[in-house]
């Protein structure tokens, strides 16, 4: 999940930046969380079974950028970013469980 948020946040920053034609020589993503590993092994039942918090970290080397083009490269990448909005908002999420079962004729 940290990796397909900071993929998604780099790639649709990147793509902001060059529609919005903000000229940069780098972006670098970097995501962090904090995970209690004894709710998700299952050691404890009162530990969380997921991330707590998540920090996702942007560089952007934009020394011709202007502060205004870097405060709506900011709100348009968190606004475009599908992986941030689906964390922000999360959807209804459905499981199906499909047994797979042996022809017993062969």
């Amino acid at each position: 999940m940290l990796g397909a948020l900071a993929a998604c946040a780099q790639i649709t920053c990147q793509m902001v930046a060059s529609a919005m034609n903000v000229p940069t020589n780098s972006i670098e993503a970097t995501v962090e969380g904090d995970l209690d590993l004894a709710g998700t092994l299952g050691i404890s039942k009162e530990a969380p079974v997921g991330f707590e918090n998540v920090r996702l970290i942007l560089k952007i080397d934009a020394p011709e950028a202007t502060p205004e083009q870097i405060d709506s490269l900011h709100e348009k990448t968190e606004q475009y970013c599908v992986v941030m909005q689906t964390l922000k908002d999360p959807p209804n999420l459905s499981t199906e469980w499909v047994r797979e079962t042996e022809d017993a004729t062969g």
